[in-house]
């Protein structure tokens, strides 16, 4: 296990061109499924001097967490060799924790949100410069989850059981389950965002549902509208908030030249985080074409909750157990480094053995893993890929 880990470390730490250091923090991100280092901010290493084109840059936060402007890689070496910074991953993202500083000076930054129904784009943005793209992958089991779980409790009051009087015990709202996790996950991924970026406005593309008189086809308006309100006034604690209509997207879109993709669920940056650009450069300017087309793609991981039984039973009448947190002392989605798969995140137990999955995709690696041989490093709720397209020679607006 040793060998792996210094191997993985030595990966990471290519990008920045450092010794390997026995760290675990890192250790918190997987190989790129190109090659990128995540420690050049999720970009790909660039030749020469220049700073055009895709220039990477390291989220910078203060002493006190309070996030502050982005750096460049050079910058970032330099802090950390004098000691003045150390190095921290945040779901796949590098990014540096001053140690001297608890303040300093910002400039405005945007983000633009592009919401969807199965995916959704966002990006940071400031005058000068695009420091990340992200394309999302929305919520979409919860209504799926709810319906299973009414049809077993269904089934257990046929049972001859004792009958006990229901308890209210939770949090009755106006927001049905699906809804409260799709729009609860955009809140997520906006505050993690703004954690590590000092975000001055979110710019928002409103959704609109369409009615049309009809009791079946208006019943997903209400939910619709009432989560879409919640999310502006949760989003507002955290920084400024506007909105645009998609015709408006539409319009800044054209204006620029940019074509949006068809394909809405290729992992491009012309399916989704064109319009998330195309907002944020609205409100702070200074492009008149993408800097920066390297995209980062996340999804949640679906934790399934515990279930007292499965729903059809085995031979002999046994049910055996399904669902939970915990699988044999591990927090299931917790990183963990195995000798043969690498860095992966636990998932379901089996006996006396756990599986792991692999952090981009998702997939199941093996079924029969050790907990012994599994050595943990922290706990997390994304996978990550990366995307990084060529680099290519942009305007910045008002330049020759």
């Amino acid at each position: 296990m040793a060998k792996v880990l210094k191997k993985a470390e030595r990966r990471q730490l290519n990008g920045l061109g450092m010794a390997a250091r026995s760290t675990p923090e890192m250790l918190l991100q997987s190989p790129a499924p190109t090659t990128v280092s995540p420690e050049e901010g999720n970009c790909p290493a660039r030749k020469g001097g220049s700073r055009g084109g895709n220039a990477p840059f390291i989220p910078v936060v203060s002493a006190t967490g309070k996030p502050l402007m982005p750096c460049h890689p050079a910058r970032a070496r330099e802090l950390i060799n004098k000691g003045r910074a150390v190095r921290r991953f945040s779901k796949g993202i590098f990014y540096i924790k001053l140690l001297d500083s608890s303040d300093g000076d910002v400039q405005d930054i945007a983000c633009g949100i592009d919401p969807g129904s199965k995916r959704e784009g966002y990006t940071i943005k400031s005058e000068a410069h695009t420091f990340l793209n992200i394309q999302a992958e929305a919520v979409t089991w919860v209504s799926r989850a709810v319906e299973v779980r009414r049809n077993m409790r269904h089934a257990r009051r046929f049972r001859k059981t004792p009958c006990r009087a229901n308890r209210m015990n939770r949090t009755r709202g106006n927001l049905p389950p699906s809804t409260r996790a799709r729009w609860g996950w955009k809140l997520r991924v906006a505050k993690w965002l703004a954690n590590l970026y000092p975000i001055s406005m979110f710019v928002v593309e409103d959704i609109k549902a369409i009615t049309k008189g009809k009791r079946r086809w208006d019943a997903s308006f209400s939910p619709l509208q009432i989560g879409k309100q919640w999310f502006y006034d949760e989003l507002g604690k955290v920084a400024e908030v506007s909105t645009k209509q998609g015709w408006e997207t539409k319009q800044m879109r054209d204006a620029l030249g940019l074509k949006k993709s068809g394909k809405k669920m290729a992992e491009i940056f012309e399916a989704h985080a064109v319009d998330s650009w195309v907002l944020a450069n609205s409100w702070v300017g200074g492009h008149t074409v993408p800097d920066n087309k390297n995209l980062m793609c996340i999804a949640p991981i679906r934790l399934h909750r515990r279930q007292l039984h499965a729903l059809q039973p085995s031979k002999n009448n046994f049910r055996r157990n399904y669902g939970g947190t915990r699988s044999l002392g591990f927090k299931r989605g917790s990183l963990v480094s195995q000798f043969k798969h690498g860095l992966v995140y636990v998932g379901g137990t089996r006996e006396n053995r756990i599986s792991l999955h692999s952090l981009e995709s998702g997939t199941i690696l093996c079924r029969n893993a050790k907990p012994e041989d599994c050595q943990v490093y922290g706990f997390n709720t994304f996978k990550t890929r990366l995307y990084c397209q060529p680099r290519q020679v942009t305007n910045a607006a008002g330049s020759n």
